[in-house]
């Protein structure tokens, strides 16, 4: 965003897409605080960033500084957890969650293991509803590229969710 551009601007921007990408960064780092901060984190960089944002690319800049953003957060994590004990995991009373709760848990597990566009793309479509443009857009890739990541990463949730179902 650059500077001849209006914090009504960027009112606008944010009501018109904060929800959806606390949404996006929660599927990555299932805390809604955390979403809640790389998101604003994006918003941060686009008003602060010494680069010029083109007209009409806004939420695509910012869905990709939040899926940056949350894989940065995942990455920091995973070095945190390597230098700190871990603690005994206590598991949750059946009432907790639910049966839909846990089949949530189950899937979002099963994309954190595929490839990053894989994933990002099967996010973006499935969880965020964007069309193939929007992802393409977001991703910096074509919409054939977007249609390959989602059928190949389908395939292979397909495969990871059958073989947790065959040996759970």
């Amino acid at each position: 965003m650059s500077s001849n551009q209006t914090s009504a601007q960027l009112d606008e921007l944010y009501t018109a897409h904060y929800r959806q990408l606390v949404k996006l960064a929660s599927m990555y780092v299932d805390d809604r605080e955390t979403a809640e901060e790389v998101t604003q984190d994006a918003f941060v960089k686009m008003l602060g960033g010494s680069y010029r944002v083109e007209p009409g690319r806004e939420a695509a800049y910012l869905r990709s500084a939040v899926l940056n953003g949350a894989r940065s957060m995942l990455r920091k994590r995973r070095v945190r957890r390597l230098h700190r004990p871990e603690k005994a995991a206590t598991a949750p009373s059946a009432e907790i969650g639910g049966v839909a709760g846990a089949e949530h848990d189950r899937i979002m597990a099963a994309i954190r293991t595929l490839p990053e566009k894989q994933a990002s793309v099967l996010i973006l479509r499935y969880y965020l509803d964007l069309s193939e443009a929007e992802i393409a857009d977001t991703l910096g890739i074509a919409k054939g590229s977007v249609k390959s990541h989602a059928h190949r990463g389908i395939a292979k949730l397909g495969g990871l969710l059958s073989e947790e179902v065959r040996h759970g």
